[in-house]
């Protein structure tokens, strides 16, 4: 009887562990399909009733998608811009991961702001991909830490300014375009910023 009930609460354990592990429901994902589901041609929910909200018809869906992927990508760089503080061994390191928190804090609540305007559904958590960057990087120590984590900036950032700088000119919405244009200069600033701790390492 012992080595049953023994069974089973090990049974239970792992299906717990299981159900917890990375593989749950990704946020970003589910915010996309609110979205959709809130522009829907027909005006009206799943059930058929109609809709007591929904996004503006000067949204596209490009536009939409770009604020979720943006929301997800600001909240990514505040936890790595916490973690290169803990973790970095420069201090332009440090520095650099301050400044990251602070400026993709500021730029998440401009973005808030313009979500909720627009009625935009966004993520309350990261992706599970972006879970896995920060999960990978967690587990590097010293001079590794340090280079892995500027050349994350550095590759992300090159490919967020091409999504911002296509939205600062093909976007459909004129405010969520204007954020998108007026967040570059910023984004182009610490490309360089991180281009410079790259070459620093490189001559130490």
């Amino acid at each position: 009887m012992n080595r049953l009930s023994n069974y089973c609460m090990v049974l239970a354990a792992s299906f717990f562990i299981m159900s917890c592990g990375g593989g749950g429901p990704d946020a970003t994902k589910e915010a996309r399909d609110s979205n959709a589901t809130k522009m829907d041609s027909t005006g009206k929910d799943t059930s058929g009733a109609n809709k007591t909200s929904s996004i503006p018809a000067s949204v596209s869906k490009d536009d939409a998608t770009f604020v979720v992927n943006t929301a997800n990508a600001n909240m990514t760089e505040i936890q790595l811009g916490q973690l290169a503080q803990q973790k970095g061994t420069m201090k332009d390191v440090k520095d650099y991961g301050a400044m990251m928190e602070k400026d993709h804090t500021a730029a998440g609540e401009k973005l808030k702001a313009i979500a909720t305007q627009k009625n935009i559904t966004l993520p309350a958590t990261i992706s599970n991909d972006m879970q896995k960057n920060v999960d990978d990087l967690q587990k590097k120590t010293g001079k590794d830490f340090d280079k892995a984590y500027i050349s994350m900036m550095v590759d992300d950032h090159k490919k967020v300014i091409s999504q911002f700088e296509d939205e600062s000119k093909k976007g459909s919405d004129a405010d969520i375009r204007a954020f998108a244009d007026s967040t570059l200069h910023t984004l182009r600033h610490h490309l360089q910023e991180a281009e410079k701790c790259k070459k620093m390492e490189k001559g130490m």
